[in-house]
């Protein structure tokens, strides 16, 4: 950076994306039709008329990038294979609080070695994990909205 190169990820992902931003928002039809093709996308005719530019931008990049595959492909790289949790890992999971796992019920502590193989029998329990909550105000729930 220091010698006026730009990073490897400015040059090979932003700059991609800042042209086709500025492309769309220029209404550079040309621009646009090359970086579809070259792409490989379709876009359709009602989309590349749209008054809107935001309308055609949101087109190319579902197309280009969906957002749903990025998550997915990266959820499968980057997190560890739940068959690698370690022993302790899962008895702090299933204990909440101040609670240790020795004082869980018998049936509860049960489910560890189901937790740990992972299986997808018939006969396997499900184990559902939360592992976030948000707070919601109990006005914004649907059965207590005015009607």
């Amino acid at each position: 950076q220091s010698k006026g190169k730009k990073p490897l990820f400015v040059q090979l992902v932003l700059e991609n994306i800042w042209s086709l931003y500025e492309a769309v928002m220029r209404r550079d039809k040309e621009k646009i039709e090359k970086i579809v093709t070259s792409l490989g996308l379709r876009i359709g005719a009602r989309e590349s008329r749209h008054t809107d530019p935001k309308v055609q931008l949101n087109a190319i990049c579902s197309q280009w990038l969906p957002i749903s595959d990025a998550v997915l492909s990266m959820v499968c790289n980057k997190i560890p294979s739940p068959l690698d949790i370690t022993a302790e890992r899962v008895e702090k999971l299933m204990s909440v609080g101040a609670r240790t796992f020795d004082s869980l019920p018998p049936e509860t502590r049960e489910l560890k070695s189901a937790f740990m193989k992972c299986s997808s029998e018939e006969t396997a329990p499900v184990i559902v994990f939360v592992s976030k909550m948000f707070p919601v105000d109990a006005k914004a729930l649907p059965q207590n909205k005015p009607r």
